[in-house]
């Protein structure tokens, strides 16, 4: 596989890796997702999800500060 194929390439990250990267726990996330301010998940089978790697660069504008 070349680099550009890779790089087009949508990695998906676990709850565990999101609540690393934001540092928020379960029920934030899924509140934040209720009310429009995170990014939805990705469903990866009947009882598993996840989301785009990527979710830093989405949801840094969008969470509030102030809760």
């Amino acid at each position: 596989m070349n680099r550009s194929a890779n790089q087009n390439e949508t990695r998906i990250i676990r709850l565990n890796d999101v609540k690393a990267r934001t540092g928020l726990s379960r029920s934030t996330i899924y509140h934040y997702i209720s009310t429009g301010n995170f990014p939805s998940q990705i469903k990866l089978g009947s009882r598993a999800v996840g989301w785009k790697k990527d979710i830093h660069r989405r949801i840094n504008s969008k969470i509030p500060f102030s809760c």
